[in-house]
């Protein structure tokens, strides 16, 4: 039940953000919006207020904004100055780019909210100090404790935890020697690496080994300037993250596979909204730079498509015909469905897989 409520309520925000951005500034501009809808139909509920008819329909993968005169040859379009297609170019994309736009205000909103609600995670930069050592695992079997300070691993000393991971991780089911600091006293032990299972970026099954440990780490205020610095610098991290993979997977650098769908989403909320509602709101950021850059994409039938057809009409000094944009979104949208069956095959696989 958790899941299925997380789900449903991170979903509903970023689709009500996104949507919300387009009906906005469609109205600010003097666009009569006909339809303002959660989901796709058939429609489950709804009421009209003013012209406008708002409503919840079945399906949750997304939404809608139904404006007057929205498509370039409807036979009801009359020239009317609050239809659609009788603003300029530069209006039609300003209502178009709302919606990325909103969903990435929004990921700032809330890393902003988070830093200045529980401030920033902070650790020790100059050494590697264990925190939480897991129950049962061959740091806890060997003796090491929270607050020793962690020297070198085999010899071999490392300046970050993620090196340090990074490199444990290679070691599946070896014999290792931490050398450690405790107090005033240093000392060393040896532990056997346990043998766990990861997806590579190949995606595929691979060991890796572990030790059991967790980085130690605290929660410092850092007060509203900084939050708002903060939270710009989170949301710009989480946006090269994303372009950074989108390359790697058209290189081919990453694997298809790691692509996550419905499913994915559903077990990542769950689990989140288990953890509290910081990390459900994280994750909510981060989904809503994702959506954001996934619906800038040139793709038909996405915000970035319909930017291209401006972009196309403004060059020829006119709007594509209905039948020409009509076979360009046929495209888009079997990509876009493609898509979606593929990934759904992902989680499914992941599923029973993991």
């Amino acid at each position: 039940m958790t899941t299925l409520l997380s789900t449903i309520f991170v979903l509903g925000l970023l689709i009500f953000v996104h949507e919300l951005g387009h009906f906005l500034v469609a109205k600010w501009v003097g666009i009569r919006v006909d339809k303002f809808s959660l989901g796709f139909p058939p429609k489950l509920i709804g009421f009209k207020k003013g012209d406008t008819e708002y409503c919840i329909s079945i399906i949750p993968l997304g939404g809608y904004v139904k404006m007057a005169g929205e498509n370039p040859d409807e036979t009801e379009n009359t020239g009317a100055p609050y239809e659609f297609m009788s603003k300029s170019p530069y209006q039609r994309g300003m209502v178009i780019i709302a919606g990325p736009l909103m969903n990435y205000v929004a990921a700032f909103v809330i890393y902003f909210a988070l830093f200045l609600i529980q401030g920033d995670l902070m650790y020790n930069r100059d050494n590697v100090v264990v925190g939480n050592v897991v129950e049962d695992s061959p740091a806890a079997h060997a003796g090491l404790q929270a607050d020793d300070v962690l020297l070198s691993v085999d010899g071999v000393s490392y300046a970050t935890f993620s090196e340090l991971s990074k490199a444990i991780s290679a070691k599946v089911g070896e014999e290792l020697t931490l050398e450690y600091k405790r107090g005033d006293e240093i000392r060393t032990l040896s532990l056997v690496t346990s043998i766990d299972t990861a997806m590579s970026m190949k995606g595929k099954k691979q060991a890796v080994g572990k030790i059991g440990f967790y980085q130690k780490s605290w929660w410092e205020p850092i007060g509203f300037v900084a939050s708002i610095q903060r939270g710009a610098e989170r949301t710009w991290e989480m946006t090269t993250m994303i372009f950074g993979f989108l390359w790697n997977l058209i290189s081919g650098q990453v694997s298809p596979k790691l692509i996550g769908g419905p499913l994915f989403i559903a077990e990542i909320s769950g689990d989140a909204a288990r953890l509290g509602a910081a990390a459900l709101f994280e994750f909510i950021a981060m989904l809503s730079v994702n959506l954001a850059i996934l619906n800038i994409l040139p793709i038909p039938v996405l915000d970035g498509g319909h930017l291209v057809f401006l972009g196309i009409e403004i060059s020829r000094r006119r709007p594509m015909t209905l039948k020409q944009r009509a076979a360009v979104q046929q495209v888009g949208l079997a990509f876009l469905i493609t898509l979606i069956v593929f990934v759904t095959y992902n989680d499914i696989v992941r599923w029973f897989t993991w």
